[in-house]
């Protein structure tokens, strides 16, 4: 049996068009207060160990699963952004990111009776153009309440993709799920066909 610990419904999409059969639960972590108490991790440590806390924690409700927990960070240098408290929020940070390269890192992890068995972390690199403030507030009247739901306050299979000059990396990592790695261990374990 295979467990999402996410109710993500992107990933679920791409879980669920890749043949998968699953069930999807919410982990129940405090990705902040994590985040907060190690100040010494560096983005892609960060997206790894959200990843590895979400799937251990649901791993420990669901005995004998296989489950997949994931996580994305936004970079930015060193900084790391996450989703937007609310429209304001979202508007500083696409403003901090306008005219600018940063990094998705999407980490992805299966475990399996409270153990880590495997991880596996991914980056792509967006080029933000130098987009208008009248573009902005444009976009973001169009978005309205859904610049909450993703890190960096855009999702690039939406309007958010026109925020950008150039995308660099695999889909499914900026989507927020490595997805050909992820397959490659669920066959590897002999979870999915060969």
């Amino acid at each position: 049996m295979i467990v999402l610990a996410s109710t993500s419904a992107t990933r679920q999409a791409m879980l669920r068009n890749a043949g998968l059969e699953f069930i999807a639960t919410s982990p129940g972590v405090d990705e902040k207060s994590l985040i907060t108490a190690n100040p010494h991790w560096r983005p892609r440590e960060t997206a790894v160990r959200l990843a590895e806390a979400k799937a251990i924690d649901v791993s420990q409700r669901h005995a004998h699963a296989f489950v997949i927990g994931a996580d994305q960070v936004l970079a930015l240098g060193d900084g790391i952004y996450g989703k937007p408290r609310d429209r304001a929020h979202c508007r500083e940070q696409l403003r901090q990111l306008r005219g600018r390269t940063h990094a998705l890192i999407s980490a992805v992890v299966v475990a399996h009776d409270g153990k880590i068995m495997w991880a596996h972390a991914d980056e792509a690199l967006l080029t933000m153009r130098d987009y208008s403030d009248a573009f902005l507030e444009s976009y973001l009247d169009r978005i309205g309440e859904d610049c909450t739901t993703s890190v960096g306050g855009y999702k690039i299979e939406g309007p958010g993709v026109q925020l950008f000059d150039s995308i660099a990396g695999d889909h499914f990592t900026i989507l927020g799920l490595p997805l050909v790695p992820l397959l490659a261990q669920l066959r590897a374990i002999g979870e999915i066909a060969s």
